[in-house]
């Protein structure tokens, strides 16, 4: 098994309020460990957003689409760390997606390790 260390990074999102864009999609054959997640407000006022993954994955239970944050406040300028010393494992075909209450308006940075 192979270890990765990755950041991906998304400037300006979501391209629309109100539709969550995709920031990370666990490559097939993959365990994702995310280390750390941080949104930045670019906009001139306090915006809100909120950070979803979205779950196909099934073991001995079935995953569902939950919030990691929801409507969370971030003043003009400001940035927040959604995952303070938390640490989320996606499986392959997971999905995390950002919303913005203000579109093109958060910059997203995400840690994370890939196991293949």
């Amino acid at each position: 098994m192979a270890n990765t260390f990755k950041v991906k990074t998304n400037a300006a999102m979501p391209t629309s309020s109100g539709t969550p864009l995709t920031l990370y999609t666990v490559p097939s054959s993959t365990t994702t460990v995310v280390i750390g997640l941080t949104l930045c407000n670019i906009h001139t006022t306090s915006v809100t957003a909120s950070v979803k993954i979205e779950s196909d994955t099934s073991d001995t239970e079935t995953n569902e689409t939950v919030f990691v944050a929801k409507d969370v406040s971030i003043p003009a300028g400001s940035s927040i760390e959604i995952l303070t010393g938390g640490k989320y494992v996606m499986q392959t075909t997971d999905v995390m997606k950002v919303d913005c209450s203000v579109s093109a308006k958060i910059d997203a940075t995400l840690s994370i390790l890939e196991i293949t």
